[in-house]
Order: C-alpha cells, then sequence, then structure tokens
C-alpha cells in the first residue's frame, strides 16, 4: 500500500523511511532511522524531485506510481547525485522512458559514475541547468540555483515561484525517520529533532559553512513559504527557527555559552580531574556538559562542539602524543574548520606530561580560538595541593564567558 503525504493541491511526498539502518553513511549511528525524501508535482507536465537509497526503492516506486495514477511523469530533477538520492534513477529511467532528466551540468557529468544507462529503452534526454534558469511545468514555474558544496560540488535548488517552496537538497536534513509526520510542525522539533539536525549538519556540512552562507545570502531575497529537503521534516511555518541555526552554524558561532568538556582517560585519573573542574565550574552556574572521547561516538562530540563557546580538552600523554580517541576528535574538529571557540586544556602524564603542548598544537590552524594561559597539569593523579591550580583554571573559564 502507498506511504504519501500531500503538501500542497498538486504537490506529494513520495520517499521513504529506513528503520532498519545502523549507520548513515558508514559511520553516523542513526537508533532512530532517517527518511529519503522525494516530491512529485502534478502539473501540466509532471516532475519528480530527485530518488531515494537503493533500501527503500521498491516502496518510493509503489509511491510514484501511485501518485501519477498511469500518467507519464515528463521530469525527473536531481538536486544531488550521492547514491542515497541517486540510487533509483535507472528504475526510474526503465519506469517511465520518455523522463528528462533535469540537473546541473557537474551533475550530468557525475551521472555516468553512479547509474548505468546501457540497456534502456532510449537514452534519457539532459537539460543543464544554470543559474537562475527556469522551468514551467504548467501552472508551475522553477528557478534553479547552484549550491555547490553543500555538501557536493554538484548540488543545486529549486525555487518554485507558484508556491515559494524550496527544495533544499541536503540542506536543512536531519537523521531521524518521519514517523508519519511529515511537517515540522507536526512534532516538538526541538526535543524531536533538533539535536538529530545538529548533528547531521556539523558533521556532514559543517565543514563547508563559507559555501552554506553564500546560498543563505542568494536566496535570502525570495519570498520562501516552504522548504523540502532530503531528509527529515518539511518546513511550512516558523522558518526562522531553522533558519536561525543555520546561520550560526555556518557561521561557526556557538549556540550556547558554556563548557564542553572532551576527557581522554584510561585508569580515571584525567576523568577524575574533569569531575573536579566540572563541579566547581557548575557552582559557578557555568553550563557543562562532559564527553568520554573513549566512549562517545565522534560525531555527537563534534556537534557539541560546534554547540558550546568553550572546550576543556583533557588527555593523557600518550608516548608522547595523545591518546588515539583524543587524537581522532581533534582530527575531525580541524576537518570541520571549527572556529571562534576558547580552549583550555588538562594534561596528564605520570614522568613527562606533553599532552597539553600536543592538543595546542592540534588546534593552531583553527581560526580565532582564544588559548587560555590557565591549565592544569596532572602527574597521574589530581593532588589536593593543586586545587588553587584548578581554582585558578575555573576562573579564567568563568572570566572568559562574561
Amino acid at each position: 500500500m502507498e506511504c504519501v503525504r500531500k503538501i500542497t493541491e498538486d504537490l506529494f511526498w513520495v520517499g521513504a523511511n529506513d528503520r532498519k539502518i545502523d549507520f548513515f553513511e558508514a559511520q553516523y549511528a542513526v537508533p532512530k532511522g532517517i527518511s529519503y525524501n522525494a516530491y512529485l508535482l502534478l502539473d501540466d507536465q509532471t516532475v519528480l524531485w530527485d530518488t531515494v537509497d537503493y533500501a527503500v526503492s521498491r516502496i518510493f516506486m509503489e509511491n510514484v506510481a501511485w501518485v501519477l495514477q498511469g500518467r507519464m511523469l515528463d521530469y525527473l530533477v536531481i538536486h544531488h547525485m550521492e547514491p542515497d538520492h541517486s540510487a533509483a534513477i535507472r528504475e526510474i529511467l526503465k519506469t517511465y522512458p520518455g523522463v528528462k532528466m533535469v540537473c546541473s551540468a557537474k551533475a550530468a557529468s557525475m551521472l555516468p559514475q553512479f547509474v548505468s544507462l546501457e540497456g534502456l529503452e532510449r537514452a534519457p534526454e539532459i537539460i543543464s541547468m544554470k543559474e537562475g534558469e527556469t522551468l514551467t511545468t504548467g501552472r508551475h514555474t522553477h528557478t534553479f540555483f547552484s549550491a555547490p558544496l553543500v555538501h557536493w560540488p554538484e548540488v543545486m535548488m529549486t525555487f518554485d515561484q507558484t508556491d515559494k517552496i524550496l527544495f533544499t537538497a541536503d540542506a536543512f536534513g536531519t537523521f531521524g525517520a518521519l514517523n508519519g509526520a511529515l511537517f515540522a510542525d507536526e512534532v516538538d522539533f526541538a526535543k524531536d529533532f533538533m539535536d538529530e539536525a545538529r548533528r547531521y549538519y556539523t558533521n556532514i556540512v559543517g565543514m563547508y559553512g563559507p559555501q552554506v552562507q553564500t546560498v543563505l545570502k542568494k536566496t535570502s531575497g525570495l519570498d520562501v513559504q516552504m522548504l523540502c529537503p532530503l531528509h527529515g521534516p518539511v518546513w511550512r511555518k516558523n522558518l526562522e527557527q531553522i533558519l536561525d541555526r543555520y546561520q550560526k552554524w555556518s557561521r561557526y558561532e556557538p549556540e550556547k555559552k558554556g563548557v564542553a568538556i572532551f576527557y581522554a582517560s584510561v585508569y580515571g585519573h584525567t576523568e577524575n580531574a574533569a569531575e573536579a573542574l566540572a563541579i566547581r565550574l557548575r557552582e559557578r552556574g557555568v553550563a557543562v556538559a562532559m564527553y568520554d572521547t573513549n566512549r562517545t561516538s565522534v560525531d555527537e562530540m563534534v556537534a557539541a562542539a560546534f554547540y558550546y563557546s568553550h572546550w576543556v580538552l583533557a588527555s593523557i600523554t600518550w608516548n608522547g602524543e595523545l591518546l588515539g580517541s583524543m587524537e581522532h576528535l581533534l582530527h575531525q574538529l580541524n576537518a570541520h574548520k571549527l572556529q571562534n571557540r576558547t580552549v583550555a586544556f588538562v594534561q596528564n602524564g605520570t614522568w613527562a606530561a606533553m599532552s597539553a603542548k600536543v592538543m595546542e598544537k592540534r588546534i593552531e590552524t583553527m581560526k580565532n580560538v582564544t588559548v587560555l594561559n590557565e591549565k592544569v597539569t596532572l602527574k597521574s593523579s589530581l593532588q589536593e595541593s593543586q586545587r588553587t591550580e584548578l581554582d585558578a583554571l575555573v576562573e579564567a573559564i568563568t572570566a572568559s564567558l562574561a
């Protein structure tokens, strides 16, 4: 049986949800599943906006057929060539052999890398759209905008001038299956989806902040009344709720004045020092979150690093370097081009504490990062005699938050 949702009088969601998937892109845990969104317009000419991942292609094809009710499919618009949105392209071409493909020139060049066109009843006509070009399908006129590196180089977005809908490719997406609720206003988005939206953005799109800013500026002059992303809920109300977050995330502005403590500990002594620091910061009214780098997924920690204004990096010294989990975290923070943060260090070394020096070197390429002079150095464990040292760090962090 079909599983579709009506968006407007002639636009339908024909995507599908995958709740069996464990890891999105083989690395991001998605215990709540994920949606693959596709949209079908019934105008004088019919338009399908993107396809879905292979895992859910059967229900997707059934949804498309049910909405079309025997009509031909005239256009397939491809916003993004990543396989979770392009895996069903060949099936669409086989089922609707007269369909014209609309995409960017870069996507057209990528197409043979992902989709075999051999053995089809007829080779599809491919229409490469340039920035600002339009397609009229009857009542609707669609304008195309390039969105390179949000988050692949071939990405484009489409603005339906008639119904004021922006089809945004992977922008404004979230992890999590939709569970029957298509629209963001049908759920408590702040409670049910915002953390997943942040984790999605920071890990998948996060390093491309300047490119996201370009697209936000490019589309700011449009009278957008609805956002239709390729993952997660559709926005038809209170669009500023997600647009404001994208402004902050893409400018690398923290959402929260507070401290994320990331600690890499083996026997618990570094963890204990992190705990003591957290308690004293809480006593000063500071918001604190703690993350064990050995036990917390790096994508969750990247999202936390985006969220908080201050980081404390606490690590043992491991063969003159860092414990692997801390090394991996710092690599990811650099890879995602995080900036505009204040950082403090706690280091541990039984005979030669080197980890603060190494951690500072790892973050020295980040832009606009302030490193506090105060740090805590442990020789195996935190001693009562170091209370003054710990308090000095608390004072420095608290003062920098003011």
